[in-house]
């Protein structure tokens, strides 16, 4: 269970990520509540997580699904360009979240 919500907590860390870049300085208000509202449940995920997996572990997960899913957002937005080494460095990334899975 506790992977569950740590996953979906790094998803929702690229949620309030996007949202913080859409709210341009928190002059517009809907990004900002979405902001504040998926940033609040993600950390209150991640420490949840962390009572029951390791810290170092949960942390590098969470950032790394976070990151990944926000580079992605930037690739479908065109806000980033998606080149050959990107690509290949995020699917480093996410190799490394699986493996740390496995052997936690």
């Amino acid at each position: 269970m506790a992977w569950i919500v740590l996953v979906v907590s790094g998803m929702l860390e690229a949620v309030w990520a996007s949202a913080l870049s859409a709210s341009e300085n928190f002059r517009r208000w809907r990004p900002t509540v979405l902001f504040l509202v998926s940033m609040t449940v993600s950390m209150a995920g991640l420490a949840w997580a962390m009572v029951y997996l390791p810290t170092g572990t949960a942390y590098a997960v969470w950032v790394g699904i976070g990151a990944t899913l926000t580079v992605v957002w930037g690739f479908v937005t065109g806000q980033e360009r998606p080149t050959l080494a990107r690509v290949l460095l995020l699917g480093l990334l996410v190799g490394s979240v699986i493996g740390l899975k496995a052997v936690s």
